[in-house]
């Protein structure tokens, strides 16, 4: 029986402390943080783990400069703290990067004056970072001559971070942790409501979307964690609450890599609105628009398309101009905002003003808790506000100082780092790899990272990449077969990996490493799998 099936068992008819409805990154790291401190969680999701907003961010850490903007001081301080706190916890997955940012004649302010904002940004995060550097446009085009300074007034330099691999990645490694923790999560189990029973406990009616089955579920709290789905979610258990949502669509367009230099390149829209460049291994991630939507459910329009091109274009000296032929694959969600149940922001001004707090809602009479907006910088606190608020409902936590995230203890780094010394894994790396294998499993894995030397010292092919140049080798596929409860091939392509972001739909098609790829995750079923992914 495979994990994902063992799981579900586990699920049906049992009776949990605390049941989390959503997989993002809120359910994530609030299924990690009460599971590592001793409570009985139960997490599901009603498609894959990370699979709405938590696979369409920016990739990027930040401390939320444009925040200053609207004088949202607590807000940049607390981002900035928790930037700093994941580039501690987490050296190796998430990186400082500079952000290079040139502006133009007409902009709203003089560049002297952003670049003291800069000042500011770097102070109110403690000075964590490289110090900002002011820039003129000589200066601009020397170190990135592929930017257009023909109406540059001068810019600046300053310090974030992002994520080196992708987002839905991140979230999945919490996930991981969740699961050694005893938590039992599930992918692909959807909530058809939850009703209290006069002991006083929930009993939640789930279907398994993969089979239609349902079954029942206790718990003594529920987390709604659903993303910009929270609302819907909360009519379906008739659940009223402090704060809802609206929404702001981002799309991001990947193509070819426009700088071999790993910085962010940021620039203002004719329309004011900002965007950025930013570097996805051998491929650049250009976007995103911030368009008002009154639903989740979004899309690419040729509009989006034609706005991030037009504007790039402009703004950049290329060979040759980026149009939709270079667009190798796109990105597209929403960022749920949180305002009060009844509150109305009729403007675009008002909307564009919006917080980008998240809030939690706790229902102490019901034993409900909902958790509105946030950022994935800010995911610590999440999981730290959780189990305070769990605590608060009764539910004891006989672990409760126990640090719940971070890497492996140095210890076993040194044991992974001293095999790889031993067998010279770090020469096997391909040609056409962004770094050495050795960097990059670790972070990917962690501990278990030392199980998968074992498969390249048996078999040195193993260390070979599916597609040259996407940094997947085919070892990581026994770890994704066994361990990462992989459905479609869309959770391996999209989200356990991403491959789906830095590869043209045409070229894993054609690839023959793909299709190795689908027979070692799906069996018998490779041949259903494939066709449900690649139908025309």
């Amino acid at each position: 029986m495979n994990l994902r099936d063992n799981n579900v068992k586990k699920l049906a008819g049992n009776t949990f402390d605390v049941l989390i409805i959503g997989a993002g990154i809120n359910g994530a790291v609030a299924a990690t943080a009460l599971a590592a401190r001793g409570a009985k969680v139960a997490l599901v999701d009603k498609g894959d783990f990370a699979g709405f907003t938590s696979q369409n961010s920016s990739n990027l850490v930040w401390g939320g400069i444009k925040y200053m903007e609207t004088y949202e001081f607590p807000l940049v301080r607390q981002l900035c703290m928790s930037r700093n706190h994941l580039l501690r916890s987490y050296p190796s997955s998430i990186k400082e990067i500079r952000f290079f940012t040139n502006l133009e004649k007409g902009f709203r302010f003089p560049p002297f004056m952003l670049y003291c904002g800069a000042l500011l940004y770097w102070a109110i995060g403690n000075f964590f970072t490289r110090p900002p550097r002011f820039l003129i446009p000589r200066q601009i085009n020397n170190v990135e001559s592929v930017i257009n300074t023909e109406h540059s007034i001068g810019g600046f330099e300053y310090s974030d971070a992002f994520l080196y691999d992708n987002d839905a990645r991140f979230v999945f490694n919490f996930i991981r942790s969740a699961i050694s923790y005893n938590c039992t999560a599930v992918n692909y189990i959807e909530s058809l409501g939850s009703v209290r029973n006069e002991q006083g406990e929930w009993k939640t009616q789930l279907s398994n979307t993969k089979n239609g089955e349902t079954f029942e579920v206790r718990s003594s709290v529920i987390i709604n964690a659903c993303g910009p789905y929270v609302d819907q979610q909360n009519q379906v258990s008739n659940q009223t609450t402090e704060h809802r949502h609206v929404y702001s669509k981002g799309i991001h367009l990947v193509v070819p890599q426009i700088t071999n230099n790993e910085r962010v390149l940021t620039f203002f829209a004719d329309d004011g609105r900002l965007f950025f460049a930013i570097p996805m291994g051998g491929r650049t991630m250009v976007g995103t628009t911030d368009t008002r939507v009154s639903s989740p459910e979004t899309e690419v329009t040729e509009e989006d398309r034609q706005f991030v091109l037009d504007n790039i274009n402009k703004r950049l000296n290329l060979d040759k101009p980026l149009s939709e032929t270079d667009i190798i694959s796109e990105r597209c969600g929403v960022r749920p905002l949180v305002i009060k149940s009844g509150e109305k922001n009729n403007t675009n001004e008002e909307w564009m003003k919006l917080s980008r707090k998240h809030a939690v809602d706790v229902d102490r009479g019901k034993k409900h808790i909902s958790i509105f907006g946030g950022k994935l910088t800010d995911c610590l606190n999440v999981g730290e506000e959780i189990c305070e608020a769990v605590q608060q409902l009764g539910i004891h936590l006989p672990d409760e100082k126990r640090k719940w995230y971070g890497e492996p203890p140095e210890a076993i780094r040194n044991e992974y780092l001293n095999q790889v010394d031993l067998m010279g894994l770090d020469e096997l790396t391909s040609s056409g790899a962004s770094e050495v294998l050795s960097t990059r499993l670790w972070r990917r894995y962690g501990a278990q990272a030392i199980g998968l030397l074992e498969n390249i010292r048996e078999d040195p092919e193993m260390a070979k990449p599916l597609i040259e140049g996407t940094d997947y080798i085919r070892c990581e596929l026994t770890q994704a077969a066994r361990r990462e409860m992989i459905v479609t091939l869309e959770d391996f392509l999209r989200r356990r990996s991403k491959l789906a972001l830095v590869a043209r739909h045409e070229d894993l098609k054609q690839s023959q490493g793909i299709k190795d790829a689908c027979e070692i995750l799906f069996g018998e079923n490779a041949p259903e799998r494939w066709n449900e992914y690649f139908r025309d």
